[in-house]
C-alpha cells in the first residue's frame, strides 16, 4: 500500500534526482523541508516514509551524485599512463562536468557544506571524507609515479595533490558564479603549465 500522502505513480529515483538538485543548488542548510517536497512532489510525511530523514535523503542524493553527474572526473586517476595525464584529465573533466547543463553547475560535494558552527557533523564529515578522498587519490598516484622513475624522489607529493585539490575545489566556486567552460579550461592549462616546476622543486 502506498505511504500516506504519496501521489499515485511516485517514482523514488526521480524525487531523489529533484532532491538532489535542491541541495545542490541551496545547500544542505538553506534546502527547507517545504523546498524539498515542494521539488519531489510529495508532502513532509511521505519524505520521512521514504528516505527517514533530511539527513539520510540528502546522503542518498551526494551517493545519487557521485554516480551520475560527478562520476567521470575521478575514476581514471589510477589508470591513466602519467601522474601528469592523470590530473590533466581530472581538470579537463571538471571544466566539462562542471559546465554541462544550464543549472546547477560546479560540485554538490563542494557546494552543498554546510557551515561547520551549529552544522550536522555526521553532513560535515561525510563530505569532508569524501574531499579527503580525492587529494589521497592524487598523492597516491604521485607516489607511484615517484617509484616508476617519472618523477624525482624530492617530489613533494602531498602538496601538489592538495594543491591541484584545491584548484578544483576553486572550479567549483568559478562554475556557480557563471564561468563558462572555455574559462574553466583556460585556468587548468594555466595549472598545467606549471607541472614541470612543481615537479622538479625539493619538497
Amino acid at each position: 500500500m502506498p505511504q500516506r500522502g504519496r501521489p499515485r505513480g511516485f517514482d523514488r529515483e526521480e524525487a531523489l534526482r529533484r532532491a538532489m538538485e535542491v541541495f545542490w543548488t541551496q545547500g544542505y542548510d538553506n534546502a527547507s523541508l517545504a523546498d524539498l517536497t515542494r521539488a519531489m512532489g510529495i508532502n513532509a510525511p511521505s519524505l520521512y516514509a521514504t528516505f527517514g530523514s533530511k539527513e539520510s535523503l540528502f546522503q542518498e542524493a551526494v551517493a545519487l551524485y557521485v554516480r551520475t553527474e560527478g562520476s567521470g572526473i575521478w575514476e581514471q586517476v589510477e589508470t591513466a599512463p602519467t601522474a601528469r595525464a592523470a590530473i590533466e584529465h581530472v581538470l579537463n573533466t571538471t571544466a566539462e562536468a562542471f559546465t554541462r547543463g544550464p543549472a546547477p553547475r560546479g560540485c554538490m560535494i563542494v557546494l552543498a557544506a554546510p557551515q561547520m558552527q551549529g552544522a550536522n557533523p555526521h553532513i560535515c564529515d561525510a563530505l569532508k571524507a569524501h574531499r579527503q578522498a580525492n587529494g589521497c587519490l592524487l598523492e597516491r598516484r604521485l607516489k607511484r609515479a615517484v617509484e616508476e622513475g617519472e618523477l624525482p624522489a624530492s617530489t613533494n607529493c602531498r602538496a601538489i595533490a592538495n594543491y591541484y585539490v584545491t584548484l578544483q575545489h576553486g572550479m567549483s566556486i568559478q562554475a556557480r558564479d557563471g564561468a563558462s567552460r572555455e574559462t574553466l579550461l583556460a585556468i587548468a592549462n594555466c595549472a598545467m603549465s606549471g607541472w614541470n616546476a612543481l615537479t622538479t622543486q625539493h619538497g
